[in-house]
């Protein structure tokens, strides 16, 4: 017996509703467990790669990665340059890159480093890394300002918009902050380490992301109830 063409896609939405509460749990997951393990808090997210927490850390991102490449969202409407499609394979290409290319050299957690370190050299491989931040967290800010938001109801386009431009800004306090961490003076440098301001900026930014997808998720299960 064929399923159900309803029950197909309430069970899509499902998935795009867990997309959210992935990313919503990442960056706790990632704090609690490192805090559990060695009783410490990372500097980043991205610093959790170098923890015990390194398996959560990647296979997460590549869950979240895997989903947004085989997103294929709205088709694109005549004067859109880019379709939802080539958006989240973009932010689902550039989530495998921040998984799968370290930031650093941690020779305590691993002396031999990663295979892409091995590959690409330590600087390539962490430059490629912050790339692929900036990227996804870009890609994701597009989909929540251009795409979200283009047919959603007044309110909706509100939160959508709202979460969007919190990436936007996440995004560049996240860069801000990293300079000051590792080229910054010394006060200035202090006050982004002891605050630890890249790790809460990069988790504001990933739990806008996350809010915009259970939102739209939630959303259009609900259309489909009521046909």
């Amino acid at each position: 017996m064929e399923p159900d063409r309803d029950d197909v896609v309430r069970a899509y939405y499902r998935i795009r509703r867990m997309l959210g509460w992935l990313g919503l749990a990442l960056p706790l997951m990632l704090i609690l467990g490192g805090w559990l393990s060695k009783g410490a808090v990372e500097p980043s997210i991205s610093d959790y790669y170098h923890t015990l927490m390194r398996d959560a850390f990647v296979g997460v991102l590549t869950a979240i990665g895997l989903f947004l490449i085989t997103y294929p969202g709205h088709s694109r409407r005549p004067g859109e340059h880019l379709s939802d499609d080539m958006i989240t394979t973009l932010a689902g290409v550039a989530a495998f890159g921040v998984a799968y290319f370290p930031n650093e050299v941690r020779t305590n957690a691993n002396l031999l480093g990663s295979i892409t370190q091995q590959m690409l050299g330590y600087k390539l491989a962490a430059g490629a890394h912050y790339f692929s931040a900036i990227v996804f967290l870009s890609a994701l800010a597009a989909m929540c300002l251009r795409k979200f938001a283009r047919t959603a109801r007044p309110l909706r386009r509100r939160i959508y918009r709202a979460c969007g431009w919190t990436i936007v800004a996440m995004t560049l306090a996240v860069i801000v902050a990293s300079w000051f961490k590792i080229m910054g003076p010394e006060a200035p440098q202090a006050v982004v380490n002891g605050g630890l301001l890249v790790l809460w900026f990069e988790a504001i930014a990933v739990w806008a992301f996350a809010l915009a997808w259970l939102v739209k998720g939630r959303v259009e299960e609900r259309l489909v109830r009521r046909h």
